[in-house]
C-alpha cells in the first residue's frame, strides 16, 4: 500500500506542477480542430478532392490525401493524421525527455531520488503522470473534434472519432515513453529528444512511403504510424492489432527504463 501511495503522490505532484503548460497545449490542440473541421463544409468534398487530384498520384498517396474529399478522409488527413500528431509528439517527446533526464541535468532528480521512495516506484509515478497528460490532450482533441463534426454536420461516426483519438493517445504515449526510457538510461535530455524525434520522423516517413515504393508492405508493418493509421480508424474503427502493437511498444520502453534507472548512479 505504501508503494501505491507513493506512486499516487508522484502522479499528483507531476500533474499539479505542469497544469499551466497542459492547459496551453489543450488550447492549441482545440484550435487545430477548430480551424480545420469547419473548413471542410466551406470547401465541399468534391471541390477539395478535385484540387488534390491535380497533384501527382505518388505525392497524393505519400501525403495521405487520396480520400481527402470524404469527411472521414479529411479528418484523417488533417486533424488525426498530421496536425494533432505533430503537436502531441512535440509535447510528448519533450515531456518524456524532461521527466527524468531533464530534471537530472538540472539537479532536481537527485532530491527526488534521495527521498525514502524506491526508484522503480518513482519511475512508475512519473511515467503514469506523463501518460495521463498525453491522454488528457488526446481527449481534448477528440471531444472538440466530435463536437465540431456534429455542429457542421459532417458524416463521420462518433465511434470513428473516438477510435482515432484512442490511437493518437497510444501513438504519442509510445514515443514519449521511448524518449523517457532513453533519458532514464543515459541521463541526457538532448539524446532522449534526438532518439525519440528521430524514430517518430522515420516512422512517419515509412508510413508515407509505404504506398509508393516497392516492398511498402514491409514499411507498413514496421511503422508505428502505420499501426495507428493504416487501419483507417476514423472510417473503420479500432484496428486492434495495430493498437496492441502500440501498447506493447510503450511497455517495452517502460521495461527498458526499469532495467537501468534503479541502478544508475545519480549522485545520491
Amino acid at each position: 500500500m505504501s508503494d501505491l501511495r507513493d506512486v499516487l503522490v508522484e502522479i499528483r505532484w507531476q500533474l499539479v506542477r505542469r497544469r499551466r503548460a497542459l492547459l496551453g497545449w489543450a488550447v492549441a490542440l482545440a484550435a487545430v480542430a477548430g480551424i480545420y473541421v469547419p473548413f471542410y463544409p466551406a470547401m465541399g468534398g468534391g471541390e477539395l478532392q478535385s484540387i488534390v487530384d491535380t497533384l501527382p498520384p505518388e505525392l497524393i498517396s505519400a501525403l495521405g490525401y487520396d480520400r481527402i474529399g470524404t469527411p472521414a478522409g479529411y479528418l484523417t488527413s488533417t486533424v488525426f493524421g498530421l496536425l494533432a500528431p505533430a503537436l502531441l509528439l512535440v509535447f510528448g517527446i519533450g515531456l518524456g525527455a524532461r521527466t527524468i533526464a531533464g530534471e537530472e541535468e538540472e539537479g532536481g532528480l537527485e532530491l527526488a531520488a534521495s527521498a525514502p521512495v524506491r526508484r522503480d516506484v518513482l519511475l512508475a509515478g512519473r511515467i503514469i503522470a506523463m501518460h495521463t497528460q498525453v491522454f488528457l490532450l488526446a481527449v481534448t482533441t477528440t471531444v472538440v473534434t466530435a463536437l465540431l463534426v456534429r455542429v457542421v454536420g459532417m458524416d463521420v461516426t462518433l465511434s470513428g472519432i473516438v477510435a482515432a483519438g484512442l490511437g493518437l493517445n497510444l501513438l504519442v504515449n509510445a514515443f514519449a515513453t521511448i524518449a523517457l526510457a532513453v533519458g532514464a538510461v543515459t541521463g541526457r535530455r538532448a539524446i532522449a529528444v534526438a532518439v525519440g524525434a528521430s524514430i517518430a520522423v522515420s516512422s512517419y516517413i515509412a508510413h508515407a512511403l509505404s504506398g509508393v515504393v516497392e516492398r511498402g508492405d514491409l514499411l507498413e508493418r514496421l511503422s508505428p504510424f502505420s499501426w495507428y493509421l493504416a487501419g483507417d480508424p476514423v472510417a473503420q474503427g479500432v484496428p486492434i492489432v495495430g493498437y496492441v502493437l502500440l501498447g506493447t511498444l510503450t511497455f517495452v520502453a517502460w521495461a527498458a527504463a526499469l532495467t537501468r534507472f534503479p541502478r544508475r548512479d545519480l549522485g545520491v
